[in-house]
């Protein structure tokens, strides 16, 4: 099972959109999300779930096809969860051949993680995947986490204690921890990655159709 993310910076390299396609195609995720996300960019899957039109929430700021996060996958969705902010964070419950796993897609903070509400934020999204893993269902934490986690490229102290706390508690791995100059990332739940042999890599190194790389894991029983 493949699972990836990219932060595609609000198609501000619009004119390259047919090789940001190239490029998810190639990557060939049973499970992607995209984020900063515009439906412009439309990967071919059959299933896709996604939070809503940003114009419903500034009109005078983003464009009318714009969305923060959209999940692309392979499996169908067998159920959808509220989270705390509906247009940064999307959480559905999706059946695939190694059993149900949530994916709860986000932006941790929308304007990075020098801003006050970044605080506010993370923690109510800690607040949401201990909700969801309370009767201990299978997470995969997947998105933009504005946090580096193995060198000094992007993060805070905060940040990092409190994600790093919530996973202990809900025996989730962070995956991508260790991926210098990484701030998306992907965690799953240990009970559902098992003895899995797990690759991973990433793309668009030279930052060169968004400002972010995306990365994917590959598991494999």
């Amino acid at each position: 099972m493949k699972i990836a993310t990219w932060n595609v910076e609000r198609l501000k390299h619009y004119k390259d959109i047919a090789l940001m396609r190239q490029e998810i195609d190639k990557c060939g995720a049973d499970i992607l999300v995209l984020t900063e996300t515009d439906n412009r960019l439309s990967p071919d899957y059959p299933y896709c779930y996604e939070t809503p039109l940003l114009k419903d929430y500034r009109p005078d700021y983003y464009r009318d096809t714009e969305n923060r996060v959209s999940i692309f996958s392979r499996y169908k969705c067998v159920e959808r969860y509220e989270t705390y902010d509906s247009f940064t964070a999307i959480c559905v419950e999706l059946e695939t051949y190694h059993g149900n796993l949530l994916i709860y897609g986000t932006i941790m903070g929308i304007f990075g993680n020098r801003e006050a509400s970044f605080k506010t934020d993370l923690a109510k999204q800690m607040e949401d995947i201990r909700r969801f893993t309370a009767d201990g269902e299978n997470i995969c934490v997947i998105g933009d986490y504005n946090l580096s986690f193995c060198d000094n490229y992007y993060y805070t102290k905060y940040g990092r204690d409190k994600v790093a706390d919530t996973f202990s508690d809900c025996d989730i791995r962070l995956l991508t921890k260790d991926r210098a100059e990484c701030v998306d990332h992907i965690a799953i739940s240990d009970s559902f990655v098992g003895n899995a042999d797990i690759t991973m890599d990433e793309w668009n190194y030279d930052k060169a159709l968004s400002d972010h790389k995306g990365i994917w894991v590959d598991m494999e029983w």
